[in-house]
């Protein structure tokens, strides 16, 4: 027997799922944010760069066909916002001759008009360089004077580290709070499933009516399923306790009565006498195998209408194999059937096992109660099949007509006579459980037939 193992939970697996999904929104973030905390402490400290350069351009006067270099205080000021950072300058005149500053400084890449920026190393570290320049065009001097200010990264690592750092907590604050909100949520969503689970446990074992109520939309073909469920296995019991109850209710008088005759028979002195009882036994056994046959073939059809699988048949084999299966010759030595089937085949769906039994107890109640000659035929009109057995009897009477195809109807037969009435339920089980209908024409001086009409399939 299968054995249910629990997995993880629905909410565990959302919770899980969204998990994942924020962890890799935040690698993303987080690469992001670096991104953005070196940009910005780049463009801060390359504005004091900017200003302390400027500053030292702008000090630097023409004496006397001489450059003099005044460095200001306030350009020092700025680079002293990172304490940690060291600084370094140059002041160089036309031809790269040196005025003031450290000499062995790095070159800028390219030498062009306009402030220039260029990373390189100072005393082994790494640094960032600027390189401004102005020009100089009097009587007594005319050149190019270059300002090269530079600064380590110290401070500008700590800023981005922070402005990261930052970033990543509001980050880690926000998922783990959507995370949270995320369970909450999954846990009322999932509630209706709960409370389902709780009104079938708290049902009684036998009750299989339909479960009602308000579902959410996403849970309701699970509901609709249960209650599928729940239908066929009302039906499957309903099955078997009609059955349970009609054998009870048909064969406690049979076999009283040849429980009777046995006895009769073993205690007759009459050689005579015993022969006949014998002859009644043996036709009360007949009778009563026949309705046993019956009834097990009813429990089945409706058993089978419920679980077998449905396949696309041709009608007209489900003719042939009721005509071939014998029962001509059974039920009635001598009878002529007649086979009418069109040339084009008549697809239904159905089960093949449930359809012959239908179309054999049609013939079989046509050879039992009707009147020569009998024919089976399959015949079909717009999107509606029909297998149908016709007899030349007068059918039965409107009265016995209404009540055709319940069980156990006295005089359920065509034309009357005594009948346990399984034949036409079974048929009419069949037709019911493929969506179609029985259906009885003629009678009153044209030829009865009883039809067993399916829908056509694609």
């Amino acid at each position: 027997m299968a054995e249910l193992r629990p997995t993880l939970s629905l909410g565990a697996r959302l919770v899980a799922g969204l998990g994942a999904l924020l962890a890799i929104g935040g690698v993303v973030l987080a690469l992001a944010a670096f991104a953005y905390g070196r940009t910005a402490a780049r463009e801060a400290f390359d504005r004091l760069l900017v200003g302390a350069a400027n500053d030292i351009a702008s000090a630097i006067s023409i004496r006397e066909g001489q450059v003099v270099v005044d460095l200001p205080a306030s350009a020092f000021q700025l680079l002293a916002l990172a304490p940690e950072d060291r600084v370094a300058y140059r002041v160089s005149g036309p031809g790269g001759k040196l005025l003031t500053g450290y000499e062995d400084l790095p070159d800028p890449p390219s030498r062009g008009g306009g402030p220039a920026f260029y990373d390189a190393a100072f005393l082994g570290e790494p640094a960032r360089y600027i390189v401004v320049s102005r020009r100089f065009a009097e009587r007594s001097f005319s050149g190019r004077v270059e300002v090269v200010v530079g600064q380590t990264l110290r401070a500008r690592n700590d800023l981005a580290r922070d402005i990261t750092g930052k970033a990543l907590v509001v980050l880690a604050i926000g998922g783990l709070a959507m995370l949270l909100l995320a369970l909450l949520i999954v846990r009322g969503a999932l509630g209706p499933l709960d409370r389902l689970a709780a009104r079938l446990e708290a049902r009684d074992p036998q009750d299989l009516t339909p479960l009602d109520g308000r579902v959410p939309r996403e849970v309701l073909p699970m509901v609709q399923g249960i209650n599928g469920f729940m239908g066929r296995l009302d039906r499957q019991f309903g099955t078997m306790r009609r059955l349970i109850s009609d054998t009870a209710h048909q064969l406690r008088n049979p076999v009283a009565a040849l429980r009777a005759q046995a006895d009769l028979a073993r205690d007759e002195p009459d050689p005579e006498r015993q022969r006949l009882l014998v002859a009644r036994i043996h036709a009360r056994t007949v009778g009563l195998g026949h309705l046993l046959d019956q009834m097990l073939s009813r429990a089945m059809v409706v058993h089978r209408g419920d679980s077998a699988r449905r396949a696309v048949l041709d009608l007209r084999d489900i003719a042939l194999a009721a005509v071939e299966a014998g029962d001509p010759q059974l039920i009635a030595e001598g009878a002529s059937v007649a086979l009418e089937i069109e040339e084009d085949p008549v697809p239904v769906r159905g089960d093949e096992l449930s359809l012959t039994e239908a179309a054999k107890n049609l013939l079989s109640n046509a050879l039992k109660h009707g009147q020569a000659p009998v024919r089976v035929g399959v015949s079909q009109q717009g999107r509606e099949a029909r297998l149908w057995v016709e007899d030349a009897g007068p059918g039965p009477s409107a009265e016995v007509r209404a009540r055709l195809g319940e069980r156990f109807v006295a005089g359920a037969a065509q034309g009357g006579g005594s009948g346990s009435g399984l034949g036409l339920s079974i048929a009419g089980a069949v037709a019911e459980a493929f969506g179609g209908r029985l259906e009885m024409t003629g009678g009153e001086g044209a030829p009865f037939r009883m039809a067993l009409v399916l829908e056509v399939a694609e």
